[in-house]
């Protein structure tokens, strides 16, 4: 069964002013559709066609087969993204993951300064996360289409894109400014809950 463009979990709207409706309309419509093209062309015809996203793209990775890997990682990726943001999200956490970063932190101000470093860290396009690894919570980078599925025992709670066309058409060059909305305005801290109790 070919890999297919997921809906957005909310209106192309209902992120403004932080993200805008014309940034959705291109990331989700155009950029993410694109990886789901070229990753179901990549894989036509090959022992990967039919098979479910993640062993695609842990199996692409395992054999360095990078055409395949990043059109697959980036629709997993994106699909993540988007539900790691909710129209009501943002400010501090609530639930277990607070509590968790509490302890693996020391509190959420810790987090959110190594969180805005990370996404502002990344030398071009990547994506910064927060991991569930051995139990303990850490925050991650990873350039292009990285991501921590392919590590033995990392599991993702929540991702922000830091690649160019996530926030270019509403920041320009501010990344700092963009990563600063993701985390007050934006942040979806039950996904990220839901996440943690799968981990």
């Amino acid at each position: 069964m070919a890999f297919s463009l997921p809906d957005l979990p909310y209106s192309k709207d209902a992120l403004a002013p932080h993200i805008s409706s014309d940034t959705l309309e291109f990331h989700h419509g155009k950029h993410h559709k694109a990886y789901v093209d070229k990753a179901n062309d990549a894989i036509k015809g090959t022992e990967l066609e039919g098979q479910d996203l993640v062993d695609v793209i842990r199996k692409s990775w395992a054999t360095k087969n990078m055409g395949v890997f990043n059109n697959a990682a980036q629709i997993w990726n994106h699909t993540f993204y988007w539900n790691s943001m909710s129209p009501n999200g943002g400010g501090k956490p609530t639930g277990e993951v607070a509590d968790a970063i509490d302890r693996d932190f020391g509190s959420y101000d810790k987090f959110a300064d190594e969180f805005k470093a990370a996404g502002a860290g990344q030398f071009g396009s990547g994506w910064a996360w927060l991991v569930v690894k051995n139990g303990k919570l850490e925050v991650r980078k990873t350039p292009n289409a990285e991501l921590p599925l392919t590590e033995e025992g990392a599991h993702p709670i929540l991702t922000m894109d830091v690649w160019e066309h996530a926030y270019y058409l509403d920041y320009q060059n501010k990344r700092p400014d963009y990563i600063g909305a993701f985390l007050d305005k934006l942040v979806n801290w039950d996904f990220a809950n839901e996440n943690l109790k799968k981990a």
